[in-house]
């Protein structure tokens, strides 16, 4: 049975893609691709359809990630093929849990910086890089790598206890 993984910012241009690569390549290098799907969305849909912004691409590709990508939007209806909803900041973990149509469902979102042990517990949130240059791009590939060894091991023990 196959154990789905979607991570969600605002637009699914910055954030969410270079999370979604980053840890679809942790995913592959455990092993577990044929077990665990990744993807990504938006709260909201003013770019569906566009691919990531160009300076995540830039920092993916130099980084030796893909990053090839098409933005959607996320709908609630997701919510019951998903089995984890990761949020990229404390805005995106509300607007999810409360567009959760059950509160089972409210409990699959986390926040992807809840993975990283050196995490600052009052501010988890990867910023948004859009409005800056490219060292914000380059800060947020460094969070999300950092926080996901973190996911896929909690995401390793779910898969396994489902196999148990």
């Amino acid at each position: 049975m196959t154990y789905r993984v979607c991570f969600v910012c605002t637009g699914n241009i910055c954030r969410s893609p270079m999370a979604e690569h980053v840890f679809r390549a942790r995913v592959e290098e455990a092993g577990l691709s044929g077990v665990v799907e990744v993807d990504s969305a938006g709260t909201d849909g003013w770019h569906v359809g566009d691919g990531a912004d160009p300076r995540t691409v830039h920092v993916l590709q130099e980084a030796g990630y893909s990053a090839l990508h098409t933005a959607r939007q996320f709908h609630r209806d997701w919510f019951d093929r998903l089995d984890l909803v990761i949020a990229l900041d404390a805005g995106h973990l509300r607007t999810l849990r409360r567009t959760a149509p059950t509160g089972r469902d409210a409990e699959k979102v986390r926040l992807l910086r809840s993975y990283d042990p050196a995490a600052d517990d009052d501010d988890r949130d990867v910023p948004d890089p859009y409005y800056g240059d490219l060292d914000g791009f380059e800060e947020c590939l460094r969070m999300i790598e950092a926080a996901s060894e973190g996911l896929l091991d909690a995401v390793r023990d779910a898969v396994e206890g489902r196999a148990a």
